[in-house]
């Protein structure tokens, strides 16, 4: 990030929140309210709320930033984001499936990415009235208040799981863990690792940038990390923007987690 110092990134997350916030409020709008919903490749719904909050976005922040690229799960995947040194990477409603059904744990989320790392993130909840904010120095915060993962280490394990993952795990590490009942947004779950809510997660394959890159820097500044089942962190902004399995947890238990994963042996 040499080419660009912070005060850029803070201007940024003033741009990203305010557009977050605005989106949120389009959401709202068709909040409870059945709006029409349609399904991409059959099984992965979309809602009219997701389009009318991804075009509130794309044009709030591609207005004042042309240089930059952009990556939205509700836009058409363009490969000129490839050719650019920043991004915005968008899920205009994370968690559709809970927005759909009424359920409050779905949020808007919002990066810039810098040569592949997010430098600026702002996840917002409204159903929760809730903002979750992080720039790559200093805290990150939940409606201006510091967060901090939680300090376990690894004697009783809050996780949030799927069922069939909990199965899979090593008995070791399966008698140690209290399962969380699904969370249906992945960027709002990784949130409440960062807030201590919960100890960490498991997440299947096929997550998506958009899913994880704000989630991802805002972790990260509460003292946690996202990283693969090989311990390495994640790049954004490539040709392939899916992931394989992963793990999130506050940085102490994170390799408590890890370790009795099999890295190498599991598929």
């Amino acid at each position: 990030m040499t080419d660009m110092n912070v005060a850029d990134w803070h201007s940024d997350l003033e741009l990203i929140v305010d557009a977050a916030r605005q989106a949120g409020k389009v959401a709202l709008g068709y909040f409870r309210k059945d709006p029409e919903v349609w399904w991409k490749s059959g099984h992965s719904p979309v809602s009219a709320a997701d389009y009318a909050a991804n075009e509130l976005l794309e044009r709030l922040l591609r207005t004042p930033r042309p240089d930059y690229g952009w990556l939205s799960e509700e836009t058409d995947d363009d490969s000129d984001r490839l050719t650019r040194d920043t991004v915005f990477v968008v899920d205009p409603i994370d968690g559709t499936r809970a927005f759909i059904a009424g359920k409050d744990t779905w949020c808007v989320s919002v990066a810039v990415v810098h040569h592949g790392k997010p430098v600026a993130a702002a996840l917002v909840a409204p159903a929760y009235d809730e903002e979750f904010t992080a720039l790559p120095t200093g805290a990150a915060m939940k409606n201006g208040k510091p967060l901090a993962v939680s300090s376990s280490r690894a004697d009783k394990i809050r996780l949030a799981a799927s069922e069939d993952v909990i199965a899979k795990l090593p008995g070791s590490l399966k008698s140690r863990v209290d399962r969380i009942a699904h969370v249906p947004s992945l960027a709002y779950r990784l949130a409440m690792v960062a807030d201590g809510r919960i100890d960490g997660t498991l997440v299947k394959p096929h997550s998506h940038d958009w899913d994880l890159a704000a989630a991802d820097l805002i972790l990260e500044r509460a003292g946690g990390m996202l990283v693969g089942l090989d311990g390495k962190r994640l790049v954004y902004n490539r040709r392939q923007v899916s992931h394989p399995e992963l793990c999130a947890a506050g940085n102490l238990l994170l390799p408590h987690l890890l370790e009795p994963l099999n890295l190498s042996d599991r598929g």
